[in-house]
């Protein structure tokens, strides 16, 4: 070998672990997603049989509930979102500052829970619809079926337009308030400013909120399962538990999974649209237009509507029950159990935030420090990851475990991941280190390059770089993702319904088989709980819009 490739081959050999540590993570992450292609390319009579049949039978009837839901979620959603922003942005009205932050509420509501809290209050039986028949002398149903279509539709509108709101609001905030003030002195209208500047400079941002919504409800399997809603979540777990069929939970998994890339896809273009609209320099100082009167009021119920609906009559509507089983002697609730369950959560949640923190760091490192085509490949697959949702997850992992069982049955593979913390953790950080790894990267970018130069020249390299530069410098982005992947970590359901050891429920599972069971006084408890940990994102969230604001 010429001397002069030795130099090459030892640095070769040094990277040679951090490597295969990327490409472990690789793997790791992207499991799911070759499990499900091995398994759809996996063709026989049987299966052929079997997708046939449910061709004929359910999945016409998948597509077409997942395609309404879909389209209804997403005009919901631009159309809430859209108007709280330009309200909250574009005017000024008494108590606008409050509901600057008040919109972002519902962000801390899973919307399983506002299922719960709607049906409790508005079904046959319970407290509204009494009251009217009571009140009018009515009989029968008086208000429409909660457990329906509209009924989740809307129950997903209400808890995710601060997609949407949040986006478009830092839209306006950085784009149209100096054309706004252009068209004013113009001679323009306000609506016509609103419709023809405001809107139309905010329409990629609106497509990001949308495509981030409609994520969310594809990968949703509380409500849909609760309300009896056949979307292609639910169909994936009756295929693989009622059916017991491999092949048609991949199939279904996959159709899940080309929706959800295709959703990726458009967040991603209309972020980069985003980019090539906004303005350089510095943000105009440009004042909202001040409203009085009717139109003050107008902008005051466009806020408060989506609040109360998505958050407050939600928290009351599961304090009702709650306060009734608190008295109750013949059902008192079970703290002893309780306890447990929130133990079990917390314990998963910190575990999967500390693991996917530090695999976030690594990842992010790796890439400022070697952005080579396998950094990138890996970043990419990892940065995927919450686009898939947990019930595309749970099949991705339980397929090579099921082949690798019965190739090998003396490993019992089976019993490591299946119904296990293990299988459990692995399942959330290849869903959540997506979350984790974006904070991270955000911090990274203020990072200045200059300062790894510097440290260079100083005789400071490789880990000691990240030791000694970097990491005094990223412990809040740390904090801050280990934070938000524990607080999504609590609230997943359906991954932790399928792959939880036995006696080792969350806060999240009890919650929905106690409302599943038509128990909400128990059921309260855990779901306000979950709904007390997720204010904590929009706390941090809320605090740093106001500063960007400022």
């Amino acid at each position: 070998m010429p001397p002069r490739f030795l130099p090459s081959f030892a640095s070769g050999i040094r990277a040679l672990p951090a490597h295969l540590a990327l490409w472990l993570i690789g793997g790791l992450v992207s499991l799911p997603i070759l499990a499900l292609v091995v398994a759809v390319l996996q063709w026989d009579a049987q299966s052929a049989a079997l997708l046939r049949e449910m061709a004929g039978s359910v999945l016409g009837g998948y597509a077409f509930t997942t395609v309404v839901l879909s389209v209804v979620v997403s005009l919901g959603v631009a159309v809430v979102g859209t108007a709280c922003a330009c309200a909250v942005t574009l005017f000024d009205f008494r108590g606008r500052k409050q509901w600057e932050w008040a919109l972002l509420l519902p962000l801390a509501m899973p919307a399983y829970v506002v299922a719960y809290a709607y049906t409790d209050y508005l079904q046959f039986s319970g407290p509204a619809q009494t009251w009217l028949r009571s009140a009018f002398g009515l009989e029968g149903r008086v208000l429409p079926e909660v457990r329906s279509l509209g009924g989740a539709a809307l129950v997903f509108v209400c808890t995710l337009y601060p997609y949407v709101y949040l986006l478009v609001r830092v839209a306006l905030l950085e784009r149209a308030a100096h054309l706004m003030d252009a068209a004013r002195l113009m001679g323009a209208s306000l609506g016509r400013r609103v419709a023809t500047i405001a809107v139309p400079l905010a329409r990629p941002s609106i497509m990001a909120g949308v495509a981030l919504a409609l994520m969310e409800t594809l990968a949703d399997y509380g409500v849909s399962s609760y309300f009896g809603i056949q979307t292609f979540t639910a169909g994936i777990y009756k295929a693989w538990l009622v059916l017991d069929s491999r092949i048609a939970a991949a199939q279904l998994a996959t159709a899940l999974l080309v929706l959800m890339a295709l959703l990726l896809r458009l967040e991603l273009h209309a972020r980069q649209r985003m980019r090539y609209a906004s303005v350089k320099g510095r943000r105009a100082a440009a004042q909202p237009v001040a409203l009085t009167g009717v139109r003050a009021l107008l902008a005051t119920g466009v806020c408060a509507l989506p609040v109360l609906l998505g958050f407050v009559l939600p928290v009351l509507f599961m304090l009702r029950p709650l306060w009734q089983a608190w008295g109750a002697e013949d059902t008192p609730l079970p703290w002893g159990s309780f306890i447990g369950w929130s133990l079990n959560s917390f314990k998963l949640a910190a575990c999967t935030a500390v693991l996917a923190a530090a695999i976030a760091l690594a990842l992010a490192f790796a890439a400022r420090r070697t952005p080579t085509r396998l950094t990138r490949t890996v970043v990419s697959l990892a940065g995927m990851g919450y686009a898939v949702p947990g019930a595309v997850i749970v099949v991705g992992l339980l397929i090579p475990v099921g082949w690798l069982q019965a190739a090998r049955p003396d490993w019992q593979v089976g019993f490591w991941i299946s119904t296990t913390v293990l299988g459990v953790v692995w399942a959330y950080l290849v869903r959540f280190t997506a979350v984790a790894l974006h904070t991270v990267q955000s911090g990274y970018n203020q990072v200045p390059a200059s300062l790894d130069e510097t440290a260079r020249m100083l005789g400071v390299s490789g880990w000691g770089l990240w030791w000694r530069v970097h990491r005094p410098l990223l412990v809040r982005s740390s904090l801050v993702a280990g934070l938000l992947v524990f607080v999504d970590v609590m609230k997943e359901l359906p991954a932790t319904l399928v792959l939880r050891p036995f006696d080792h429920d969350t806060l999240a599972v009890v919650a929905f088989q106690l409302a599943k069971d038509e128990r909400l006084g128990e059921a309260a408890l855990p779901a306000l709980v979950l709904v007390l940990v997720g204010l904590v994102p929009v706390i941090l969230l809320s605090r740093t819009l106001n500063k960007k604001t400022a």
